[in-house]
């Protein structure tokens, strides 16, 4: 399963970071900028509207640094934490005229992210006693991969590829191109021969195929629960297997047949409900 390296993520992070500021264009705040002449440090505090799981505060950080490095934070909910509606996830020291204008990015970021953590949560909940893997897809926003995947992980899922070089996925489209699995995934043995190779099928004739030229995965796309159980039952000597195609909550654990090992989704980062979070200036930084 992929991996992200701390430097990697903070990398990711600083771009988007910064082509967000610029994008708001924090520094040409028309209605800040009037405010010059009652600018004074304050205290401000972002605050869970709902409950869920946050993720992505050290992004928030990052942001307001990026505005202003004089901005103190102080964490009070941390990534993969849980909250409740009212709590208190961070509290933010600073002029008053720094922290408004990089209030919206932050929260942009802190929102989604702790959407798509609160989101994962709720389905690693459903399968709860399975033993199956939740794992997140591709399916991730332009730009913003490495810190969805990193809130799949707050959330208590696990990552798959991180990108095309990480492992060989062969799917239809590959099939189609190669003309049938057997060619595919010699290709790819031929041309990378230490490359972990996933094949995704549709049939169970077609899990035959992959499943006798050893690869590492098969993934078995929109298979009901009895192709399910029959795919395991043929899975000697034994693969790893995903399920994955069309999973919601809702169907996600008649999916969980005993003997699968992973479910992939790509609601997690495609269709979640960002999590409802405000900053509120709580008062005059000088009185602490």
């Amino acid at each position: 399963m992929a991996s992200v390296t701390e430097e990697n993520l903070v990398r990711s992070m600083e771009k988007i970071i910064r082509l967000a500021l610029d994008e708001d264009r924090v520094d040409a705040d028309v209605t800040t900028l009037a405010m010059r002449a009652f600018d004074r440090p304050v205290q401000a505090e972002v605050v869970a509207k709902q409950a869920g799981v946050i993720s992505g505060v050290q992004v928030v950080e990052r942001t307001f640094k990026m505005v202003d490095p004089g901005i103190r934070l102080t964490v009070l909910k941390g990534d993969g934490d849980s909250v409740a509606a009212g709590d208190r996830v961070m509290l933010i020291e600073g002029l008053e005229s720094a922290i408004l204008r990089g209030e919206r990015t932050a929260l942009n970021f802190l929102q989604r992210l702790s959407g798509i953590a609160t989101t994962t949560r709720a389905v690693v909940d459903r399968l709860d006693g399975t033993g199956v893997v939740l794992l997140d897809t591709r399916k991730t926003t332009p730009g913003m991969r490495l810190l969805e995947k990193k809130a799949v992980r707050d959330g208590g899922g696990r990552n798959h590829r991180l990108h095309l070089e990480e492992m060989a996925m062969v799917k239809d489209n590959h099939i189609r191109m190669a003309g049938s699995i057997t060619a595919a995934v010699a290709a790819v043995r031929r041309a990378f021969p230490q490359q972990r190779i996933e094949v995704e099928v549709k049939t169970l004739a077609e899990f035959e195929e992959a499943h006798g030229l050893r690869v590492d995965m098969i993934m078995l796309d929109n298979f009901p629960p009895e192709r399910i159980a029959e795919a395991v039952a043929r899975n000697r000597p034994r693969v790893q297997l995903e399920v994955s195609g069309n999973i919601t909550p809702g169907n996600i654990r008649e999916k969980a047949v005993p003997g699968i090992d992973f479910i992939s989704m790509g609601a997690l980062t495609h269709s979640f409900a960002s999590l409802d979070l405000s900053l509120e200036v709580s008062g005059d930084g000088g009185s602490r």
